[in-house]
C-alpha cells in the first residue's frame, strides 16, 4: 500500500514530536509518497525553526540527514492543477501540492494539518488518521 505523506509527518518523526511513535507504527508496510518539493519544504521548515531559535545549526543538519534516509517515492506535481486547488480552497500552493498528488494518484493522505484534512475530505481523498 502507498500513502501521500505531508511534510508535517516527516517533521514530527525527525523532530521527535509526540505523534512520532504513532506515525511510525501506522506507516509500517506503507510506501510513503510525497511531492518532489518535499526536501525543499523540509529545509524551509528547519530554517524557520532556526530563525525562531527552536533549533541550532547542528540540529538542523542532523534533522535533515535523518529526513534523507526515510524511504519515500517522490512524485512530480501538476502545478497547474495544484494552483486550481489553491484558488478553490484559498490555501498555500505547498498544501495544494499534496492534495493534487493524492487526488491524481488516488492515494490516501497522511497529515497532521486539520485544514488539509478538511480539504481532502471535500475532494473525497481518503485519510490515514493518527
Amino acid at each position: 500500500m502507498e500513502a501521500i505523506a505531508d511534510a508535517n509527518i516527516f517533521l514530527a518523526v525527525i523532530l521527535n514530536e509526540p505523534e512520532r511513535d504513532r506515525i511510525i507504527e501506522l506507516t509500517k508496510g506503507i510506501e510513503l509518497v510525497s511531492p518532489d518539493i518535499i526536501p525543499y519544504e523540509i529545509g524551509n521548515a528547519l530554517s524557520a525553526m532556526l530563525k525562531r531559535h527552536k533549533l541550532d545549526a547542528t540540529q538542523i543538519r542532523r534533522s535533515f540527514t535523518i529526513f534523507e534516509v526515510i524511504p519515500m517515492r517522490l512524485v512530480q506535481v501538476d502545478i497547474l492543477q495544484a494552483l486550481g486547488l489553491t484558488c478553490k480552497f484559498n490555501i498555500y500552493a505547498y498544501d495544494a501540492y499534496y492534495l493534487e498528488v493524492a487526488q491524481r494518484l488516488g492515494l490516501p493522505l497522511l497529515t497532521l494539518d486539520r485544514e488539509m484534512k478538511n480539504n481532502a475530505r471535500k475532494l473525497n481523498i481518503k485519510l490515514l488518521e493518527i
